[in-house]
């Protein structure tokens, strides 16, 4: 309640003839102040009362999935190899094939017995290797055939001269040989692979072999490249049995191509293959494109129609893009929320597709040398991805956002847009606000957690109400929370009827009121004590507790209205204390009630003072 000072020389003197009529100890004109005391500490309390109002104002922390962004892989091309790789469609097969002959050392078949260790090494086992087909973990020592022998995947029975230690090409190429076990070899023979819908261990299957789930992708991607890197020899790809230079059964290496994608043997095989740094004596400088470049696989070897399209959200766009946003808040230390988001696909052709955070962003999705994973041909089940900001990005309070980019890696574009290549990306941004824990303030500018509010002299058995500001301050270090506000306790000999406190959060640099009212019950030395809880915007991530504010009001309860003092007595002391309340404009003063100190107070104050209690 605001309260204004009116005054005139005709109320002066209604109050003159009250002082000489009982002999004022206080001159007109002379002037005491009762300033109130701001941020004092808080005052002991003989409690006539505790009251718990209500609980504490603490939130827990929202829950969070923590997720580690998946470490770069280390069996990538150097950024430069593919640089020649531009077209898209059925100019894509030459391209890379000039990609994988550039600059390539051709090795001799029998260069194999030496380094396979390097590049069929197993990870688990020093000195082993592993082989094809069974995965058995044998010694890298080569004796003579015993252990293990040399694998032709495309058999040197179905191409163009044979096989001796000093031969190049294809029959001594490490791409398209592997390290096997020798009955196995034999077993397998020169007969072609199949068939697509097989599962299970590696097997004969009357006229074709199957490699076995754990190989067949790998077996069908050695098999590309041979017919890629080498197809001015002639080696071609067929449906169904095999034939000198042709190879089959084609419909069931592209099925497996998409079924089994390649993990981390094979990636690092073929960078060790290539690689000075890992094969300094044997390494060919040349790379398998279908491992590095999946996504050339439907447009090399199928068609240039590749029906694929794959979306995030409700529906895609046109183009096949697609957008989804998540915002989010919390405290700085907070951990950042991550989001489940469901890649949708239409579509029956296979796909190959890559999963890339940029910005603060983070995935829990591996970007295998720029692939992710793969829609197996007719697959239409959705793929789960996670994404949230990086929890190492945030430093501080501050605002971090990122991307992840969704990309359809088929290089078709047959179809137009919104299909294979000319399927537009799909992206997720996210962006989440880091604040600074929340600071209340019973003063502006500078946090006080407690104040003393001197309210003066009342009478028995009347309702006051105190405003009390409170404020939110803003943290020099960044963008700061809101402050809630909240009731813990109410102590004093005053029954309180409303403690109104702001409704939602105060914005830093903001200010509200707290509105305490109280009836006097008995006469002598009054105070009240509201204690507040104060803590962040409840709205926010790990929204806590910060404190408290502590309100005390002090003052007297006088038997009646005119007792201004508080002494029990009605005198000339009175005539005094009121003086001074109405010059400091105090709501003591106000013996109207109407919110405004003027002249009608001095005209009541007589009155009441003539009656007496």
């Amino acid at each position: 309640m605001e309260f204004r000072f009116v005054s005139d020389r005709t109320g002066w003197a209604h109050l003159s003839a009250a002082c000489l009529a009982m002999s004022c100890g206080l001159a007109i004109g002379q002037t005491q102040t009762a300033p109130i005391t701001q941020s004092a500490p808080p005052v002991p309390i003989e409690a006539a009362g505790t009251q718990d109002l209500t609980a504490g104002n603490a939130t827990s922390e929202t829950p969070a999935h923590v997720f580690s962004p998946p470490a770069p892989d280390p069996w990538q091309a150097p950024a430069a190899y593919y640089a020649g790789v531009t077209a898209t469609g059925p100019s894509v097969k030459s391209q890379l094939t000039s990609a994988m002959s550039a600059g390539h050392i051709q090795r001799a078949y029998g260069d194999f017995r030496s380094s396979a260790r390097y590049h069929d090494a197993d990870p688990n086992n020093s000195g082993n290797i592993l082989l094809v087909y069974n995965g058995a973990s044998v010694s890298a020592t080569w004796d003579s055939g015993s252990t293990w022998n040399r694998e032709h995947v495309w058999p040197q029975s179905l191409q163009s001269g044979s096989a001796s230690n000093s031969t190049r090409g294809n029959l001594g190429d490490p791409h398209a040989l592997r390290p096997c076990n020798p009955s196995i070899n034999s077993s397998r023979s020169n007969k072609p692979f199949g068939l697509a819908s097989t599962t299970g261990g590696f097997r004969s299957l009357g006229t074709y072999y199957f490699p076995g789930d754990t190989d067949k992708g790998d077996i069908a991607r050695s098999i590309f490249y041979s017919a890629t890197r080498y197809a001015s020899q002639g080696l071609t790809l067929t449906n169904g049995p095999a034939s000198f230079n042709n190879m089959g059964d084609l419909d069931s290496f592209m099925t497996w191509h998409y079924l089994d994608t390649p993990d981390e043997f094979e990636r690092r095989r073929n960078h060790v293959i290539y690689s000075s740094a890992e094969n300094p004596i044997y390494y060919t400088n040349n790379r398998n494109a279908f491992v590095d470049l999946p996504g050339a696989a439907w447009a090399v070897y199928r068609d240039n129609l590749n029906d694929s399209q794959l979306w995030v959200g409700s529906t895609p766009a046109p183009d096949g893009g697609s957008q989804l946003d998540f915002v989010d808040a919390g405290i700085a230390g907070a951990v950042p929320p991550s989001y489940a988001v469901s890649l949708q696909r239409s579509g029956d052709d296979g796909t190959y597709y890559a999963v890339e955070p940029t910005g603060d962003a983070a995935t829990d999705q591996p970007l295998h040398n720029g692939f992710t994973g793969a829609f197996p041909i007719g697959d239409q089940a959705s793929r789960s991805i996670e994404v949230g900001i990086d929890p190492a990005a945030i430093t501080g309070p501050g605002i971090y956002s990122g991307t992840v980019v969704i990309d359809n890696l088929d290089m078709t574009d047959g179809l137009g847009a919104g299909y294979g290549h000319l399927d537009a990306d799909d992206t997720v941004t996210i962006t989440f606000e880091s604040y600074a824990a929340s600071i209340a303030s019973l003063e502006s500018g500078t946090p006080v957690d407690s104040t003393l509010v001197d309210v003066g002299p009342l009478a028995l058995g009347t309702t006051y109400q105190a405003s009390v500001p409170l404020y939110a301050l803003a943290d020099l270090a960044g963008p700061t929370a809101g402050a809630e506000f909240s009731l813990s306790q109410y102590l004093g000999a005053g029954s309180p009827s409303s403690v109104d406190l702001p409704a939602g959060p105060l914005s830093p640099g903001d200010q509200d009121v707290a509105l305490l009212t109280f009836t006097t019950q008995q006469p002598g030395p009054l105070q009240v004590t509201a204690l507040l809880e104060t803590s962040d915007d409840a709205s926010l991530l790990g929204a806590q507790s910060r404190g408290f504010l502590t309100i005390t009001l002090a003052g007297y309860v006088a038997l009646c209205q005119a007792d201004v003092n508080a002494d029990g007595i009605v005198d000339n002391g009175d005539i005094g204390a009121f003086i001074v309340h109405f010059l400091a404009q105090d709501p003591a003063a106000d013996f109207t009630g109407d919110g405004i100190v003027d002249n009608g107070d001095i005209n009541a104050f007589v009155v009441a003072f003539l009656a007496g209690c």
